[in-house]
């Protein structure tokens, strides 16, 4: 280096600086190294202390129970509003009328239409009351009918087994009738010829002649009857059949009677149910007239007040709060972070309103936060990509604030393991999650050895 500067350091007096001389000093230079040391000893402490691994979100308080949230009164039936009886912040009991609306379907002006129909059903019921009696009637017929087809059947076959009969006397007759004929025409021939030989007279001969023709007449007689007794016999048969078919026609009739007087008595069966179903209907829509608080609570808002105003079915009339109520904390946690969340997880809160000092990684030294355990999991991400945890108080920490409402703040701190504070840094300098572990079980750890 050039020494061209006229105010060079040799013409300094260097033991004139105070400063100077005590640099130079030998007992500085350790004052600096122990300080460091100390430093260095401070920091290798810190870094050694425990820290609680934390997963921190937002959220905010809901309830344990979904009848338990704020809620909205919709009308079942539309309508037009007639009457209001609550305004906004109201308090009202299970039961009591919030509004009245009126009916607004032509289908449903007539107020005597619950009356009306129940006269229908009445008509119907008597209708179905009718029809039982014929199909009684129709029974008794069919038996009836049943009795009498037997009776003539009877007499029938009598009749058919009297013509066989009677063909047999007949046919005993007509072979008695020609044996009669051949002894006749025999005798006669025999006279012939001793008259022939002027051994009878003409007038014995015409006598054989006279009985051999009556013979023959006898026999003709009797052949005939046997014919008519075999056409009766036909006749019987005949009759016996047409008698079974006449019955079993005017039976079948008596019974598709029966089917069509049943069938129409169920058809009236069925309108009577139907008219009675449209009963039912007309007098819980008219009870539906009256919207009333479902459960104690608060009414919030009004949302459709005017008087005289169309509603649809199903719109929202006013919001209701209930009066009794499990609070609990709503927060949504990254996809990382899902494995590390397990039910029963100690959770600490800070509640929007509640002054609070916190400290992250000692939660036990944090003032103004309120202890918590995870409740429910979701299963799901929601729509904004996030897995949803049911946080519920902690029963053996203090109690929430009972000021608190749904709807409010909360910042929550989902509590993991213990580690230093020198191993944290390392891990949110390479961006690590937060480790996981599970707790076994003594047997569990056991069969794990022995494996």
């Amino acid at each position: 280096m050039l020494n061209i500067s006229p105010n060079n350091r040799n013409g300094i007096d260097e033991q004139q600086f105070v400063s100077y001389q005590n640099v130079n000093k030998e007992s500085s230079n350790l004052k600096l190294k122990r300080t460091l040391y100390i430093i260095g000893a401070i920091i290798l402490i810190i870094m050694l202390l425990p820290w609680t691994q934390n997963i921190r979100s937002n959220g905010k308080i809901t309830t344990l129970r979904p009848e338990q949230r704020p809620q909205t009164i919709n009308s079942i039936i539309a309508g037009r509003i007639e009457t209001w009886f609550v305004k906004d912040g109201d308090f009202v009991k299970k039961g009591d009328t919030i509004v009245i609306i009126s009916e607004v379907k032509d289908g449903y002006f007539d107020p005597k239409l619950v009356d009306r129909t129940q006269n229908q059903i009445k008509n119907k019921e008597l209708s179905v009351i009718s029809y039982e009696q014929k199909v009684i009637a129709l029974d008794q017929r069919i038996d009836a009918l049943i009795e009498s087809s037997k009776l003539k059947l009877q007499q029938a076959k009598i009749k058919y087994r009297q013509a066989r009969l009677k063909i047999t006397a007949d046919s005993i007759e007509f072979q008695a009738a020609e044996i009669n004929y051949d002894i006749a025409k025999d005798q006669y021939h025999r006279f012939e010829k001793l008259y022939e030989r002027d051994l009878k007279s003409q007038t014995e001969v015409e006598t054989r002649r006279m009985a051999m023709q009556r013979a023959q007449a006898s026999m003709i007689s009797a052949q005939q009857k046997l014919l008519q007794s075999r056409n009766d016999l036909i006749d019987a048969k005949v009759e016996v059949q047409s008698t079974e078919a006449k019955y079993r026609d005017e039976i079948a009739k008596a019974e598709s009677d029966k089917m069509s007087a049943m069938t129409n008595m169920y058809d009236a069966e069925v309108d009577v149910t139907k008219l009675q179903s449209q009963a039912a209907g007309y007098s819980i829509r008219s009870g539906n007239y009256l919207i009333l608080a479902p459960q104690d609570g608060y009414v919030t808002k009004i949302l459709s007040s005017g008087i005289g105003e169309t509603i649809k079915a199903g719109q929202e009339l006013a919001t209701i709060m209930p009066l009794n109520y499990d609070l609990a904390v709503e927060m949504y946690i990254r996809p990382m972070d899902y494995p590390l969340v397990r039910k029963g997880q100690h959770v600490r809160m800070q509640f929007d309103g509640w002054p609070a000092i916190v400290f992250s990684g000692w939660p036990n030294n944090s003032y103004g936060t309120y202890g918590g355990t995870v409740f429910a999991i979701d299963n799901f991400t929601s729509e904004n990509g996030m897995f949803r945890v049911l946080i519920a108080p902690d029963k053996q920490d203090h109690p929430w604030p009972k000021a608190l409402r749904v709807g409010g703040g909360v910042n929550s701190m989902l509590l993991l393991q213990d580690v230093a504070i020198g191993y944290e840094l390392w891990r949110n300098i390479n961006g690590f999650p937060p480790d996981f572990y599970v707790e076994k079980d003594s047997k569990e750890i056991k069969s794990s050895i022995k494996k």
